[in-house]
């Protein structure tokens, strides 16, 4: 099953906004950002290069996998649910990134009304990519 990888994108003032609390990673080498299963500590920002996300069943069968695109916002869905990251994200070596603190994320979710919504709008887009990979199945 695959994503639509746009589903992941936000909107450029979400990321012009966030980007205040990023600290920047450079991945010299394929790096796994989080494992699915892992208790979220923060979110990822996708500026350039290749993001993989998979899904695997309790078996280790792999049934989703996507790559992001750049302007992907990665582990939000576990970060505002408070619940464990349910995807693992890949980056390919090369990529450039910005991470962003469960802290740093909370405090500009509380002080910008604007940016809170904008994150709604991206897991928005992720339901509806995951409902429209579910129908073609």
């Amino acid at each position: 099953m695959h994503l639509d990888p746009t589903a992941f994108v936000a909107d450029p003032i979400l990321i012009q906004g966030m980007q205040q609390q990023a600290t920047p990673i450079s991945c010299s080498e394929e790096s796994v950002l989080f494992r699915q299963g892992e208790v979220p500590i923060g979110l990822y920002i996708l500026k350039s290069g290749e993001v993989t996300l998979t899904m695997s069943s309790s078996s280790g069968k792999e049934i989703i996998s996507t790559k992001a695109a750049a302007g992907s916002v990665l582990g939000l869905p576990g970060l505002i649910g408070n619940e464990p990251y349910t995807l693992t994200a890949t980056a390919r070596a090369g990529s450039e990134l910005g991470f962003v603190a469960r802290e740093g994320f909370t405090a500009l979710m509380r002080t910008d009304p604007l940016l809170a919504l904008k994150v709604l709008q991206v897991l928005a887009a992720e339901v509806r990519s995951a409902r429209t990979a579910i129908l073609q199945r």
